[in-house]
């Protein structure tokens, strides 16, 4: 039987902060059990010290100069676009046919796929992901080299092809039938194996016919516990593009509701420009947003209505969206999002930043009974925060009145090099 047993500074959340102001856990002195991967036990060190033997008590790690929290969510990340992140000048539909394009199309090579899926899940892990929601390319290969890859860390990786049959290159589309016998034969091979689990993938509505967003829905239908992902209501000219290409579609998230794809585990990446119907159905249908502040800056796509969803009831997580986004770190994606509601008039709590990023982001892939605090029995995905890790942070730290100070601090002026320690099922990678 595994045992660790960490001793130090320790948040996580219970519920929504917005919503409950109960719902915060900071422990200044906290001890973390671990048992076989899980949380087993976790409180007060003092309280729980009582109950140990002396040789658990002097394998106890102390980490008083860390704060532990859950790993980071990463509920929406582009694997094949990580050698072209950071690429110059263009809006959305541009971007795609000027970079992700060419570069998707590289990916039947199994060669170059694990060789980019083996940067890409160093990337998570190095930044403190430690689960992420995640598009392939069309090619099943892209799939197959992800899955391996992430199968050597039992990360929990939810991934799938993209499905797309027209408004695209020919050497980056499949067929309505293809995408359908392929995807149900990556289902079949990975869903469910060790902590991976499939996407359905449809790339965005204008590069799918209504025959293939049908055939996403059968899968969707037919195999009980899959995901389906795509885009929504990105950008203001592919909305328009969506009305000429749909003209019986009452609004964008529609054309998907015709099809079957919305559900407690359909996560639609951006939400920028939903009208109320929308926001709506997302809510009556227990679907989920991934809020991409940083790409949706870099690319110029808009201002996210955060506090219009909330309203509404929609789940919310975080998504770095590399590589329309220009960082894998959540830290920085989270002082994205914070400027962006700063734009929208929105004072966005450290508390409520850190809780899209752990918990919510749990709760928007339906994931929450397994991960995104340290509820017992939950399995133990963590980090240990640094915030001494620069030498900004040292002094500006050294400054901070409370937790709540610190937090806001570590995602202001954070990055890769807070993340001391990343564990996944309580092994440290």
């Amino acid at each position: 039987m595994s045992e660790r047993l960490m001793r130090g500074p320790l948040l996580h959340f219970l519920g929504e902060p917005d919503k409950d102001a109960t719902a915060v856990d900071y422990q200044p002195d906290a001890l973390l059990w671990i048992k076989n991967g899980l949380v087993h036990q976790m409180g007060n060190y003092a309280s729980m010290a009582a109950k140990l033997t002396g040789t658990q008590l002097s394998k106890v790690e102390d980490c008083s100069r860390y704060l532990m929290v859950p790993g980071f969510v990463d509920c929406h990340i582009h694997y094949p676009q990580t050698e072209m992140i950071g690429a110059y000048g263009a809006q959305l539909l541009e971007w795609l046919n000027t970079y992700t394009f060419p570069v998707e199309s590289t990916f039947n090579d199994p060669v170059k796929a694990a060789a980019v899926s083996k940067v890409f899940i160093n990337q998570l892990l190095k930044n403190g992901t430690t689960t992420a929601l995640v598009f392939c390319s069309v090619h099943p290969e892209s799939v197959d080299a992800l899955f391996t890859e992430a199968q050597k860390y039992n990360m929990r990786i939810i991934a799938g092809k993209v499905m797309m049959d027209r408004n695209a290159p020919q050497n980056v589309l499949d067929t309505a039938q293809s995408s359908y016998d392929q995807s149900k034969q990556l289902i079949e091979r990975w869903h469910g194996v060790d902590r991976l689990q499939y996407a359905i993938t449809p790339r965005f509505a204008p590069t799918s016919s209504d025959e293939q967003l049908k055939a996403a829905g059968r899968l969707l239908a037919e195999y009980e516990g899959v995901y389906m992902h795509t885009h929504l209501s990105e950008n203001v000219d592919e909305i328009e593009w969506v009305k000429e290409l749909f003209p019986k579609a009452k609004n964008y998230l529609d054309v998907y509701d015709q099809a079957g794809l919305l559900g407690k585990r359909s996560v639609f990446a951006h939400g920028l420009h939903l009208c109320q119907s929308e926001c709506e159905q997302l809510a009556q249908t227990d679907s989920a947003i991934a809020h991409c502040p940083t790409s949706n800056l870099f690319i110029g796509s808009g201002l996210f209505p955060m506090k219009r969803l909330q309203n509404h009831g929609i789940k919310i997580g975080m998504g770095t969206d590399v590589g329309g986004g220009t960082s894998f770190n959540m830290l920085q994606t989270l002082a994205d999002s914070y400027k962006m509601q700063q734009l929208k008039g929105n004072n966005l709590s450290p508390e409520q930043s850190f809780y899209l990023a752990t918990l919510g982001g749990a709760k928007a892939l339906d994931m929450d009974e397994k991960i995104g605090n340290f509820a017992i029995g939950k399995e133990a995905d963590f980090l240990l925060l640094d915030p001494n890790a620069t030498d900004l942070l040292k002094f500006r730290t050294s400054h901070c009145e409370g937790w709540r100070d610190l937090l806001f601090v570590l995602q202001t002026l954070g990055d890769d090099r807070v993340i001391a320690q990343t564990n996944v099922m309580g092994v440290s990678i």
